[in-house]
C-alpha cells in the first residue's frame, strides 16, 4: 500500500513536467508569432506609407482651401495656415521615416503635450466635418418654404 502513494507523486510530478514543458513551448510559439505578426504589420505599414503621406498632403491641401472662407479674418486664416504647413510637414516626414520611428516620436509627444494632442484631434474632427458638410449633396426638399426654418 506504501508504494502506490508513491507512485501517485511520480505520476502528478511527470504530468506537471509534461504540462510544464508543453506551456513553455507555447509560450515561445505565442513569441514567434506575435513577433512574426508584428514584422508583418510593420512592412505593411512601411509599404502603405507612400498612401499615407498622399492622404496627409491632401488634407493639408483642404485645410488650405477651408482657410480661403476666412479672408476677412486674418488670424483665423493664419491658424488654418499653420495646420496646413503641419500636415504637408508631416506628410513628408511620413514618407521619408518608417512607420516604427514616426509611431515612437508620435507616442513621445503625445506623452510631453496631451493638451495639444487633444486640441489636434478636435480641430481635425471639425476641419473634416467642414469638408463633409461642403461636399455633401444639397437636401432633397431644399425648395419646400419650412425647410429654412432652423
Amino acid at each position: 500500500m506504501g508504494a502506490e502513494p508513491a507512485n501517485q507523486a511520480a505520476d502528478w510530478k511527470t504530468l506537471r513536467g509534461d504540462v510544464e514543458g508543453i506551456a513553455d513551448v507555447a509560450a515561445e510559439r505565442g513569441r514567434s508569432f506575435v513577433e512574426a505578426a508584428r514584422s508583418h504589420a510593420t512592412n505593411y505599414i512601411d509599404q502603405r506609407k507612400g498612401d499615407a503621406a498622399r492622404s496627409v498632403t491632401d488634407l493639408a491641401t483642404s485645410v488650405r482651401e477651408s482657410s480661403k472662407t476666412f479672408e476677412a479674418q486674418p488670424n483665423i486664416r493664419a491658424f488654418f495656415d499653420s495646420a496646413a504647413d503641419g500636415l504637408e510637414h508631416l506628410g513628408t516626414s511620413i514618407e521619408e521615416r518608417s512607420f516604427s520611428e514616426f509611431y515612437e516620436d508620435a507616442e513621445a509627444f503625445a506623452r510631453r503635450a496631451p493638451v495639444a494632442v487633444a486640441v489636434a484631434t478636435f480641430l481635425t474632427g471639425f476641419v473634416v466635418a467642414r469638408f463633409i458638410k461642403s461636399t455633401s449633396a444639397a437636401p432633397l426638399n431644399s425648395t419646400h418654404p419650412t425647410s429654412h426654418r432652423l
